[in-house]
């Protein structure tokens, strides 16, 4: 067993939000992993009690709620993978083998007609959810979704061997990782269609974008690591969590590992309350609504995180937040010292909103339809914040 750490209330600027059918969406994917059959029907039965449509619903709380169910649905399917396959599995021990299996997977979500894994109720799901995905979304969108997927498999791969070796990996290695194998980037995709638009390479991929995207996993990734340390320490299995990496490579006490993450989250959040703010101004309506929601997404796995029964463990309580706070515990404006993301800092360096106006003219300027996307059938743009 670890030991026992108390979370302090948790620094979030992003005020909450949820929508209104989660009640809803949270019954139909409670319906929809039991049809499909996720996992065993002891994991099934913890899964479906971990409110995943409520997540679901405070990450695209003004989305279409087809989408939203979409999301909810794969977020219990990845749980599936995850501890099913991976944490509670036999595979999760076997790097080899474990890429194999997941291989095979990805190549149903490439292609669900391949006669494959037919019987296998994790493929089923997967087939389901990329039938689904690409009625809500384009063609581009569904590409990203899949090289996402296979993006976070390949992290999986990466922690089975850690956890074969009961190793600890270095901070950079496992910051860089972490970035992918949360699966942040598998949902990203889905914010777009949650609203119905495509954003454009040209805006998606530039730079400072790119850099608010890996921002926000990183702060939901390390939140995640800070409000599930206590159900993840006190397995008797193997468990990798930032903690334990801030620990082994500072030679930490548990309680200074918890501050540590706590101030570096903090310095990424409020350096993508920055950035953000400085694309605003010029940004296309579609790219205020892809950096809205990169904010609820944020808070609402925070929300989530001190709030579901996967992390509060009722019985055997976590000493979890009830509440946040409005000021972060760290304020400096210095790089955090991990070489794999240091270069966000370059961006705020620039202190050029010009810079980032510029940036996202050219982007709009180079889109056909100034950031609207393909068109899709029965599919309309929301309103999008101001």
């Amino acid at each position: 067993m670890g030991p026992e750490l108390t979370v302090p209330p948790i620094y979030s600027p992003i005020p909450p939000a949820i929508h209104p059918s989660h009640p809803a969406i949270d019954a139909q994917t409670t319906a929809w992993a039991q049809a499909i059959g996720i996992g065993s029907d002891e994991l099934r039965g913890r899964l479906i009690q971990h409110d995943i449509g409520t997540f679901a619903a405070r990450v695209l709380p003004d989305g279409r709620e087809a989408v939203i169910g979409i999301l909810s649905d794969f977020v219990l399917w990845l749980f599936g993978v995850d501890d099913g396959y991976c944490e509670e599995g036999e595979l999760g021990r076997r790097p080899g083998e474990l890429m194999a299996a997941l291989q095979r997977l990805l190549r149903v979500a490439q292609n669900p007609e391949v006669p494959m894994l037919l019987d296998d109720p994790i493929a089923g799901g997967l087939r389901d959810l990329r039938r689904r995905i690409s009625e809500h979304g384009t063609v581009g969108q569904t590409a990203l979704w899949v090289n996402a997927l296979r993006e976070y498999f390949s992290t999986v791969v990466w922690e089975a061997e850690h956890r074969r070796a009961d190793s600890v990996p270095d901070l950079n290695d496992y910051t860089l990782m972490r970035l992918a194998d949360g699966a942040t980037t598998v949902v990203l995709p889905l914010l777009e269609m949650g609203h119905g638009y495509e954003l454009q390479p040209q805006e998606r991929d530039q730079k400072p974008v790119r850099a608010a995207a890996e921002m926000a996993s990183f702060i939901i990734t390390w939140d995640n690591d800070i409000f599930s340390h206590s159900k993840e320490s006190r397995s008797t299995g193997y468990y990798l969590n930032v903690i334990r990496v801030l620990e082994a490579h500072y030679r930490l006490t548990p309680g200074q590992a918890l501050d540590l993450a706590i101030s570096q989250r903090d310095r990424v959040m409020r350096l993508f309350m920055r950035v953000q703010e400085r694309l605003l101004p010029a940004a296309s309506p579609q790219l205020r609504q892809y950096l809205h929601n990169l904010g609820t997404f944020i808070r609402g796995a925070q929300d989530w995180g001190t709030s579901s029964v996967r992390y509060t463990t009722p019985e055997d309580p976590a000493n979890l937040p009830t509440a946040f706070r409005d000021t972060p515990t760290d304020t400096s404006d210095e790089p955090v010292d991990i070489p794999a993301i240091s270069w966000w800092w370059d961006l705020d360096l620039l202190r050029a909103d010009a810079y980032f106006a510029a940036r996202t003219r050219l982007a709009v300027s180079h889109s056909p339809l100034s950031g609207e996307g393909e068109s899709h059938p029965g599919r309309k743009d929301s309103p999008v914040p101001g």
